[in-house]
């Protein structure tokens, strides 16, 4: 496939990494890409860990699978680390992406020998800050936007703020704090 970027969510029920992925399928759609996102269904219950895919190209894509071998890797929650093997796969000229308030190199031992590029972002400090409870997907989003370069930022920006705009039509005033979760994450992923 011509330029496909497949990456692959880890969270736990509840904490929006199945949202996010569709979120990010949307805004790769408005910029004219071909998309795929979908979650992984299993005995999901709030908490346990679930799995969530983006497909992101220039060509449709004829693959309908789960992804074994992603670019890159967005990790809503640390605690999966000792859990779940998040770099099984994962291409090392991708990189992995971590909500923790931990630096990069902190973290680099937890991931099984992974020798790619690994950054961090302190999701719960920027959803608690903006949003005045965690929600960690929000800047998750952001963070995987600015690491893969997917698309431009402020075409990114005007997507989210008209799916936003959409998502939370009855509830206006969660519009603009959850743009700026964005645009912080945006500025504030380190590696």
């Amino acid at each position: 496939m011509k330029n496909m970027i497949e990456i692959r969510w880890h969270g736990r029920g509840g904490q929006g990494a199945k949202t996010a992925s569709l979120l990010l399928a949307e805004a790769a759609f408005d910029t004219g890409k071909y998309i795929q996102g979908f979650p992984e269904y299993g005995p999901e219950r709030m908490g346990a860990p679930i799995t969530a895919y983006n497909r992101i190209s220039d060509e449709r894509a004829t693959v309908h699978s789960n992804i074994y071998e992603p670019d890159y890797v967005v990790v809503v929650d640390e605690t999966l680390i000792d859990v779940v093997d998040v770099t099984a796969g994962l291409k090392e000229e991708g990189a992995i992406i971590i909500n923790s308030s931990k630096s990069p190199d902190e973290i680099r031992g937890k991931l099984s020998g992974y020798k790619g590029r690994v950054y961090t972002i302190d999701a719960r400090e920027i959803s608690m800050a903006t949003l005045g409870r965690y929600f960690p997907n929000t800047p998750m989003l952001g963070a995987v936007v600015k690491v893969s370069n997917i698309m431009d930022e402020n075409v990114f920006l005007e997507a989210m703020d008209s799916s936003f705009s959409h998502k939370f039509a009855n509830k206006p005033a969660v519009i603009a704090p959850n743009l700026e979760a964005v645009k912080r994450a945006l500025t504030e992923v380190k590696g």
